[in-house]
Parts: structure tokens; C-alpha cells; sequence
């Protein structure tokens, strides 16, 4: 079933693609590539939306395993993903709805190539570097476009992280792979994550691990209830700075007890 899609240009060369307010994805373009950054739910031929923009070849990263960011992989050839989330990812791809929903449009999904932190994803003037960012999934990715000073972040840093998952790290577990990327601060300016509508400034990673940490501390008392669709959790409310700009206002990190 298609639903809107919205398209939006950041800069010369990138652009938001917004699918139905539910999941955010991104195309890139290099002067000898583009490429597609989370290919969200699938529900509208992405391929047709990046020839729109570019006639270049086409290489799609998803930033981690979860429907909202792999499903539009069907509209090409191949995609890049962590190996360490191939099976979470296939658990999704063998759902009936889904694979419904393949056959529908005559389509199937590509395999995985992997890529993991230290890889470089070279598109001809702009470069991409990989860092590997577990927390949210086993398999979690991020990107530093670095002529750009941009850090796309997946799920792996956002106003509504999910940390209530099976398979998600342990609090104090996430800090320290986040205390591994936070030099990034230093490489970025901006961050464009799997649910934006335009940049937040590179200080939402250090205001995200404030925020982690205070759960670690048990400063959690005030934590009210958080439902989803597989339970009850709690969601820890965490401050944003004064003075810089945010997509959003409301920031939360969703866990268990």
C-alpha cells in the first residue's frame, strides 16, 4: 500500500525523504555515486524517487535490521547492512504481511553485503565513514559524511530512543560504545537520524549520553510508564541545550526496569 512521500532537499546533494511520518531515509549524491541511507517501510518505489534526482549508480546502506529502515530495500539490486543484524533483519523479511506484500508488487528483497565500522563508502567528492554504534540493535551503524561535517544516526542516537527491545544492550553497556563514537562532536555539526524532518545540532549525542547515564545512576524516580506494543517500560526524559538548534523539543529514552 503506498503512502506519501515526502521529499525534501537539505542541500545541494542530500535529501530527506519523509514516508508517511513513520521512518525517515536519505539519498546522497557523489559526483560518481548516490547513496540511499535506510530505505524506511517500503511502501513507495524508492528507486523511481532517487532517478528523480540522479541517473548515478546507487548503493543502499541501511543503518541497522528493523522493518521501518530495510523494507524499501526491494526496489534494489543489493543493500549494505552490519552482519550482526542479518538475523534480526530476517525475522522481519519472513513475516507473512511482508512477504505478501513483496509478491504484490513483483518485487524481493536483495541479500545483505556487509559493512561495519572502518569501512569507507566512497562517492566521488563526498566520502562516508563507518562507525559501528550497538545499542538499539546488535548491528547498529552510523555515518560521518565528512565533507559535509553530517553524522547520520539510524536509530542510534535520536529524541525517542528505544532501548526496551529484546536485543538491545544494557544501559551502562550502550554508554560505553557511545563513549567510543563521542569524538564525532569534533568531525560533525549536524545530525540527521531514521525519524527527522531536518537537522539536529551534533550536541544531541552528548545530551543523549546524559540522559543514558542518569538512568545508569537510578535518577529514574520520576520516569513515568511507557507502553508499546510489546508491554510496559518507563521513558527517562532528557535535556537538550540552550541555544542550539533541534528538530525536536520532546527527548526521550525509552528502557526497562
Amino acid at each position: 500500500m503506498e503512502k506519501e512521500l515526502f521529499l525534501k532537499q537539505l542541500r545541494p546533494d542530500i535529501y530527506l525523504m519523509d514516508e508517511a511520518h513513520e521512518a525517515t531515509g536519505y539519498i546522497v549524491v557523489g559526483e560518481k555515486k548516490a547513496c540511499v541511507i535506510d530505505t524506511m517501510n517500503g511502501y513507495n518505489d524508492l528507486n523511481k524517487v532517487v532517478r528523480s534526482i540522479t541517473d548515478k549508480p546507487v548503493i543502499v546502506i541501511n543503518t541497522h535490521g528493523h522493518p521501518d529502515h530495510i523494507f524499501g530495500n526491494m526496489y534494489f539490486e543489493e543493500a549494505y547492512m552490519n552482519p550482526k543484524d542479518n538475523e534480526l533483519a530476517e525475522m522481519f523479511i519472513k513475516e507473512p504481511e511482508f512477504v505478501e506484500m513483496c509478491n504484490k508488487n513483483g518485487r524481493r528483497m536483495p541479500g545483505f553485503k556487509p559493512i561495519k565500522g572502518g569501512d569507507i563508502v566512497d562517492l566521488g567528492g563526498k566520502t562516508l565513514m563507518v562507525y559501528d554504534l550497538p545499542g538499539h540493535t546488535m548491528g547498529g551503524i552510523i555515518l560521518l559524511l565528512k565533507e559535509e561535517r553530517i553524522l547520520f544516526t539510524g536509530d542510534s542516537v535520536n529524541h525517542h530512543l528505544w532501548m526496551q527491545l529484546d536485543g538491545c544492550l544494557k544501559m551502562d553497556e550502550f554508554v560505553a560504545e557511545l563513549d567510543k563514537v563521542m569524538f564525532l562532536e569534533n568531525e560533525a555539526d549536524v545530525i540527521l537520524h531514521g525519524h527527522a524532518k531536518d537537522f539536529d545540532d551534533i550536541s544531541l549525542m552528548r545530551c543523549l549520553r546524559k540522559g543514558a547515564m542518569e538512568i545508569c545512576e537510578g535518577k529514574t524516580e520520576n520516569d513515568p510508564p511507557y507502553k508499546w506494543f510489546g508491554g510496559v517500560g518507563r521513558q527517562h526524559p532528557y535535556a537538550l541545550e540552550n541555544g542550539k538548534q533541534y528538530d525536536q523539543v520532546a527527548s526521550v529514552i525509552c528502557y526497562r526496569e
